[in-house]
């Protein structure tokens, strides 16, 4: 057989030119090759020498630097091209066929011509990159050649009568058409930028994002090929590996994402609906986003559309191959009537033809796939970025209203911070999910319309049977979603209320252990703990009857399609109909369920818009003058000020005192200083919205320079004065005037303390600039050095929500010096002293207001309690009930109005009484300091710890260094998963494992039996000739034989999805249970001092975030890995087994396959952690602002916030459009892996077919190798996300580890009397105490007797061992040496539960639970109402006790918030009278009680127990002044030891120099 170019037929001579040179077919070809082998010639020599001196070039940043015109016009064509060529590539094969010898003109130039094009491609791109636009003139000379030839081919088809009936004429006019809009396109490059023939091209530059390095997204600027296949991506997601991605990684945002760009889109779209005619009415929301955001979502939707489309293609092609590969149809087409289709001496086929040939459909398919596949990941990724610009726009938007927001619907709670943090958080999210699915809604519809045709066309009527379960079914998974929502919501509610009670638990931790109450509380929690797992129960139970809806579906679609056709067309389908109609089965399932999702987020969205809607519309603050920065309005009021003061006051009664207090103040007044009133009030009434005027009838005037106070009652509308001056009230009636110079800025202090989630030094310097000697001025005079000095990185720690949790008095402390720090002219101070004790308050009212404000001429209101302050006031404001009662300087106030000022002395006096015992304030200042220091000293301790876990996981691995880190990083957590699977139980792990392995070989079962019983027909007709009565009494018998078996099969596969989908959520139900379990147990029975060196947020992230995990995500991701992965193996095993030769192919595929979920695995997780990483800060943002909204509108500093709200949304949106297109680029690979699947498959039957292959098993393998496509991205995505969700397990997994302590004892409980301790005698022998085998001792060798009924004092300065000597006695501490012994027992050898319950302590800070009074005092429910009341009258609480509605059972909140700090100590110690032990500890009980009371107590003390035991702890010592015996400690060792008297005499003792400092 001779290969030539024209061919050698017997009977022609290809190469005779009689009828002139055009008219021979093979020469107009050879022509054709022209200008294809014209360009490879040019091009070669120009690519290589380009890329030889590109590499000397410096390299550009981004290898997309610009686009010319017509850019993704010439990709889309030059890939129209280049199928094209293929299908001209294979018609020349195919017609060759009939050929008697080869012609090689029918395909030679169609090879080339792809060759051609892609080259053509090739260089495109290289001179785009290198911006050299004159090469492009090769290009353009190319178009133009292959023009003119393919054209000629056209003419001279035509005039031979060759026309669209034969394939080759279409191919043909398909190329002149492509080939011209090419060289349109180049036309249309030289016309813009005019390259050439011009005198002056256009010089261009790259586009601005691309010009900042700092802009690593490059979706928008890279070619076609580049954004379809996420090409730009490799080096972020290979790079992975070696190091993590971090924040610097992934750069900026472009320009067109960026949150402003888009709030600015979406408010033009949003205001412009306000129209002249009514300007109050709501413009709509949805509306605004379609303004915005239509044409993305549009264009995504026509990707959409066309992937749908040829989503058809598959099954189609399958019918074809599967039905041209029968021995039967394969012969009809090869009688072909050669006659017919020869001109110029070669063979035309006809158009059907061509998709005869099961080797083109099989390329066809293939090509199918990849289109599809690429246009879907396209849609999604367009209704993606959308969906994130939409999620930036609205924040910018919440979060704009927000700053405009009127501080009454904030306080009247219109507006909670709750529900904006819910707008924040899910209302935003929710449209944005809405937007991702929406594409779905209208695509939907009609995919399932074309499927439901396709159906009918190849199976008849029993076709729309199977269709209609399936849209029938779709109701029932749409409630079963709505039922999910709202048990998660349940089991929300249960979640909640477990962790209040677990936070409570762990804040109360060392009173519980003390008390030994620690099982009460804990079985309070496992209750709470059982009601959510029933929630959870029924969530598990809907969540495994919608996944076993999805998974069953399609098989009851089968049987009822199967089982219809037999009945309705007595015979069972051909092998092509039915696989086709099996793949169309499982196309046709997903988007219904999909749909009841899409349609229950449609549901959300529009709440949500209407919840935004609603918030958009709230009341905004009041466009004061000022607030406009309208200078003329303020420079007249100014004006009015300076000179008609006079003429104003001489309406108003005040007039003398006014002029009184104008002379000698003006004589103290700079002489620059001509205005004397910086702020002036004029029959001003304002309110907090409801019309109700809150301050009626205000006439002030706050003078220049000087320091004003605001005194009165609480809640007489003090503070609602200042804000009412700052313009956060609402007028209804008067004028609020500023002196010009100085509403720019108001330095405002607010009473509740508001801090920023920063350092300590930025909370301070509040974005002014820093200035060290100003700024270490400020810290002075609020004296927070020494707090500074605990703080662990100094003034640069993060304070605030999740920073360090400083006590209120240094919250406080911190605000003011705030307000100081800004230089502004005026400074507004709520109560800065509420929060401090004498002591701080004294010298912040020395050294911070009187000097630092008055040196500087700052004008300061203050408003306080303290009256004593008064002397310094330059003038006062008296305020009762919301009007100003009096205004004037002190003497004013004395002569004019004797009856307020001798109230306020009698109030002065009381105060200076308050100052005798403010000896002892000084301990919360103390207290607050030595809290911070435990916090902290533990916190390094713990730092250590968990170097030294890291320290041994690295010793777990021992290959060398820099293989670990990628090791460890792409490694998947075995040991955490086998952890998971076992807390689930053995027998649960056995029956998933199983009846998953069962359920897929029945799905098998029954595909590979509708393929023997489809074929067994072809078969039978095959083989039975001449006998015409035997196939159809054979076959019916045959049919219903199979018929029985296939629906036993279907059955058996129903029912083992029900089983499956219930045993993985319930496996997953029982590892939660168990792990939940475990871990409270653990951490509630650890030793104290686990809870020094944990901070409590991590325990309770264990408890909350994790815990949370465990329950609702792990189990379903879970599900969806075993299945898809076992659908993947099942599918990969039949077409192994069905083509063996398939295996070959599948070697390279499984290391591509390997790779690809290597790499993607670590991508994904550095980007989810950066997602999450950076959503926090942007929800706390939120929520700090709504919290300090008239703090930022006082310091006008709403511009610097949004600033940094906008930077904190773009960061966030940066990660998270990184994570999806990092997904994006996965499922592109995994799809083209799928697809190449698909075409090996495919190929391997065809080329086993000649050897005798069932049509059947071919179209099962083909099926099977369709459905892989779709599951191979799920196998990786779900590995990924487990692996961020194990992370969870392995945290709780470590806490799991932790040791409790020894409850047993040596001794049993039965052996200890039932009254022990009866005496109270105790003996302690050389006693060493330490907190960790790690740590020094605390205590050394320390010895002491106690008589019965002794009353003891111990003192000593701070970290002497007091507290740690009272903590030994309920062995709290590790007692490594010596003893100690009550009534004989030693207190080691005891059960804790016995020790702890018969001893009593009260301890320095006052725990309170949420609950009753009764369940403060006595949890156990064991004693009588009486001993109640009885433990209640000794502390001085039975008359509060009494007033209170419900007595004994009337509420206490969280933490005893209703009670004051004096009370809680109170209700501690009736706690401890209520236990009657013989011995009582107490630790500095009385250290927030005021004098009086702590007399009374002292007394009671000495009375109700005058028989037992006392031990004193006290920071005061004239408390111990009475004591039989005093201990002073220091160090850890007894310094002395001895009576009171005693030691008082010893002057240079150290007791001795307590009293005298105490004194």
């Amino acid at each position: 057989m001779g290969w030539s170019f024209c061919g050698e037929d017997a009977n022609v001579n290809s190469y005779s030119v009689d009828e002139g040179v055009l008219n021979n077919g093979c020469f107009v070809d050879a022509l054709n090759l022209v200008p294809h082998v014209f360009l490879l010639f040019i091009t070669f020599p120009i690519l290589f020498i380009g890329w030889g001196s590109q590499s000397s070039k410096v390299q550009i940043h981004h290898n997309t630097w610009l686009h010319f015109p017509g850019h993704n016009m010439r990709w889309i064509l030059t890939f129209s091209l280049l199928f094209v060529h293929v299908c001209e590539f294979a018609e020349g094969i195919v017609s060759n066929k009939p050929m008697e010898t080869v012609h090689l003109h029918l395909f030679m130039p169609a090879f080339m011509g792809f060759i051609a094009a892609t080259t053509s491609v090739v260089y495109y791109h290289n001179i785009e990159t290198s911006n050299f636009p004159k090469l492009l003139l090769v290009l353009f000379i190319y178009w133009v050649l292959a023009f003119v030839t393919k054209s000629i081919k056209l003419w001279k088809f035509a005039e031979h009568k060759v026309g669209p009936q034969h394939l080759r004429f279409c191919i043909t006019a398909l190329l002149v058409i492509l080939y011209g809009l090419l060289m349109a396109v180049e036309i249309n490059v030289i016309r813009i930028r005019k390259y050439v023939f011009f005198a002056n091209p256009q010089k261009v530059k790259p586009p601005e994002d691309l010009q900042d390095l700092g802009v690593r997204f490059l979706q928008p600027f890279v070619n076609l090929l580049s954004k379809a296949t996420y090409w730009w991506m490799n080096p972020l997601i290979m790079g992975a590996h070696k190091r993590p991605i971090e924040l610097k990684k992934i750069g900026k945002l472009p320009i067109a994402m960026r949150a402003l760009t888009n709030y600015l889109r979406l408010k033009d779209a949003y205001e412009d609906q306000r129209t002249a005619e009514d300007p109050n009415r709501a413009p709509s929301i949805w509306r605004s986003m379609y303004r915005a955001f239509g044409r993305p979502i549009l264009l995504s939707s026509t990707f959409r559309y066309l992937a749908d489309l040829l989503g058809f293609a598959g099954p189609l092609c399958i019918s074809g191959i599967v039905k041209y590969l029968q021995p039967g149809e394969a012969n009809k087409t090869q009688g072909i009537d050669k006659a017919n289709g020869t001109y110029f001496g070669v063979y035309f086929m006809s158009s059907t033809e061509l998709l005869q040939d099961t080797s083109v459909l099989a390329v066809l398919l293939f090509l199918a796939l990849v289109l599809q596949r690429t246009f879907l990941q396209a849609s999604y990724y367009v209704t993606i970025e959308t969906g994130i610009n939409l999620r930036g726009a609205l924040l910018a938007m919440i979060y704009n209203k927000m700053l405009r927001l009127s501080t009454s619907n904030m306080s009247m709670g219109e507006m909670t911070l709750g529900q904006i943090n819910n707008l924040v958080a899910i209302e935003t999210n929710q449209l944005m999910w809405f937007l991702f699915l929406c594409p779905n809604l209208w695509a939907m519809p009609v995919q399932i319309v074309m499927g439901v045709i396709l159906l009918y066309y190849l199976l008849g009527w029993s076709a729309l049977v199977g269709a209609s379960v399936i849209v029938l079914l779709a109701p029932v998974q749409y409630l079963i979603a709505t039922k999910l929502a709202d048990t998660q919501k349940s089991s929300l509610e249960h979640s909640t209320d477990r962790l209040k009670k677990t936070t409570e638990i762990l804040k109360g931790i060392k009173l519980l252990k003390l008390y030994a109450w620690e099982n009460i509380f804990c079985d309070s929690v496992e209750d709470t703990r059982g009601k959510e797992l029933t929630s959870l129960k029924t969530f598990a139970l809907y969540t495994s009857m919608s996944i076993f809806m999805n998974a069953a579906i399609p098989i009851a679609a089968v049987l009822a399609t199967f089982v219809m056709h037999h009945f309705l067309d007595k015979t069972s389908p051909t092998p092509s109909e039915a696989f086709a109609a099996l793949a169309l089965f499982h196309i046709l399932v997903t988007p219904l369920f999909l749909l009841s999702t899409v349609v229950r987020f449609a549901v959300k969205a529009l709440v949500s818009v209407q919840k935004l809607g609603e918030f958009l519309q709230g009341d905004e603050i009041g466009d004061d003058s000022w607030r406009n920065g309208d200078m003329s309005v303020s420079m007249e009021a100014g004006k009015k000020n300076v000179g008609g003061t006079k003429a104003i006051n001489r309406k108003q009664p005040m007039r003398y005192q006014m002029d009184n207090y104008e002379q000698p103040t003006r004589r103290q007044m700079r002489p620059t200083e001509t205005e004397d009133v910086a702020v002036k009030v004029s029959n001003g009434f304002f309110t907090w919205g409801s019309n109700l005027s809150t301050l009626s009838d205000i006439n002030i005037r706050i003078p220049t320079g000087q320091l004003t106070m605001i005194v009165g009652q609480v809640g007489c509308g003090k503070s609602s004065l200042l804000l009412a001056m700052l313009g956060e009230m609402q007028n209804i009636d008067g004028r609020v005037y500023w002196s010009n110079k100085n509403r720019y800025s108001v330095a405002y202090a607010t009473q509740k303390s508001w801090l920023l989630n920063a350092t300590v030094e930025e909370n301070i310097t509040f974005g002014s600039p820093f200035n060290k000697q100003r700024y270490k001025t400020v810290i002075d005079a609020c004296s927070l050095q020494p707090d500074i000095d605990l703080l662990p990185f100094g003034d640069q720690t993060e304070i605030g929500e999740r920073g360090i949790n400083l006590s209120g008095g240094q919250r406080q402390r911190i605000c003011v010096a705030r307000a100081l720090y800004q230089n502004t002219n005026i400074v507004f101070l709520d109560d800065p002293f509420s929060a401090l004790d004498i002591h701080l308050s004294d010298h912040l009212m020395q050294e911070g207001i009187l000097k630092f404000l008055q040196d500087d001429k700052r004008t300061v209101v203050l408003v306080t309690h303290k009256l004593q302050y008064l002397i310094h006031a330059d003038w006062i404001i008296a305020m009762k009930d919301g009007s100003v009662l009096r205004e004037g300087t002190l003497k004013d106030i004395q002569t004019y109005d004797i009856e307020l000022y001798d109230h306020w002395k009698t109030l002065m006096n009381r105060q200076d009484h308050g100052l005798e015992k403010d000896v002892q304030q000084d301990s919360q200042t103390t207290l607050e300091r030595k809290t911070l220091r435990r916090a902290f000293y533990s916190r390094e301790a713990k730092n250590q710890m968990d170097d030294e876990d890291e320290e041994e996981e690295e010793e777990e691995e021992d290959d060398d260094n820099m293989s670990t880190t990628t090791n460890r990083r792409s490694k998947i957590p075995w040991r955490v998963c086998w952890c998971y699977m076992s807390s689930g139980g053995f027998f649960m792990v056995f029956l998933m494992v199983s009846s998953k392995l069962l359920k897929h070989s029945v799905i098998v079962a029954i595909d590979y039996w509708l393929a023997k019983w489809t074929s067994s027909k072809t078969k039978v007709i095959v083989g039975i000739t001449g006998n015409a009565t035997s196939p159809s009494y054979l076959e019916d018998q045959n049919d219903s034989y199979y018929l029985q078996v296939f629906i036993i099969l279907c059955a058996a596969g129903i029912t083992l999805c029900l089983i499956t989908s219930l045993t993985v959520e319930f496996l997953g139900l029982s590892a939660a249970t168990n792990l939940h379990h475990n871990l409270l147990n653990k951490i509630i029975h650890a030793p104290i001092r686990f809870f020094d060196i944990t901070p409590l947020g991590q325990i309770l992230n264990r408890f909350s975030a994790d815990t949370n995990i465990i329950d609702q995500h792990i189990p379903p991701t879970l599900e969806s890995l075993t299945r898809s992965t076992l659908l993947c193996l099942s599918a990969i095993g039949v077409i192994s087994i069905i083509t063996p030769i398939f295996i070959i192919a599948l070697v390279p595929l499984a290391v591509a396959f390997y790779f690809i979920q290597k790499y993607f695995r670590v991508a994904s997780k550095d980007l989810q952690d950066l997602d999450d990483s950076t959503q926090l800060p942007l929800l706390c943002h939120f929520s700090e602002t709504a919290e300090g909204l008239t703090t930022i509108r006082a310091f006008r500093h709403e511009a610097r916030f949004k600033q940094r709200m906008l930077e904190l949304t773009d960061t966030n949106n940066t990660a998270y459009l990184f994570l999806s297109a990092a997904n994006r680029w996965l499922e592109v690979r995994t799809d083209y892996l799928g697809a190449v699947i698909v075409l090996a498959a495919a190929g391997a039957s065809i080329w086993t077919s000649h050897i005798g292959l069932h049509s059947g098993n071919v179209g099962l393998a083909l099926t099977y190798a369709l459905t892989v496509t779709n599951y191979l991205n799920w196998v990786v995505r779900n590995l990924a996300d487990l692996e961020v969700q194990m992370a969870a397990v392995k945290k709780v997994n470590s806490f799991l580890g932790t040791e409790s302590e020894n409850y047993e004892g040596s001794m049993d409980a039965s052996q200890v009397p039932e009254n022990w301790p009866q005496e109270g005698e105790i003996k302690i022998q050389d006693l060493c105490v330490r907190y960790d085998p790690m740590l020094k001792p605390v205590l050394k060798h320390v010895n002491m007797y106690i008589e019965p009924g002794q009353k003891v004092g111990i003192c000593g300065r701070t970290g002497s061992g007091k507290s740690s000597l009272s903590l030994a006695f309920f062995n709290m501490v590790d007692i490594f040496e010596g003893k100690i012994v009550i009534d004989g027992i030693d207190i080691c050898k005891l059960p804790l539960q016995t020790l702890r319950s018969r001893l009593s302590i009260i301890l320095q800070d006052p725990v309170l639970f949420s609950g009753s009074i009764r369940f403060n005092l006595d949890p156990e429910r064991t004693c009588t109402d009486d001993r109640l009341w009885e433990a209640l009258e000794i502390a001085q609480l039975k008359n509060m006790v009494k007033a209170l509605p419900g007595g004994l059972d009337a509420v206490v909140t969280e933490g005893g918030e209703n009670f004051s700090v004096g009370q809680r100590q109170l209700f501690c110690l009736a706690r401890a009278f209520v236990r009657k032990s013989s011995i009582l500890i107490m630790d500095e009980a009385t250290a927030s009680i005021d004098m009086a009371t702590e007399n009374i107590l002292q007394k009671v003390v000495m009375t109700a127990f005058a028989d037992r035991t006392v031990v004193t702890i006290a920071h005061r010592v004239h408390t111990i002044l009475t004591a039989d015996l005093v201990i002073v400690m220091k160090r850890g060792n007894i310094l002395e030891y001895d009576k009171p008297e005693t030691l008082l005499e010893q002057e240079d003792g150290m007791f001795a120099s307590f009293v005298r400092a105490d004194m």
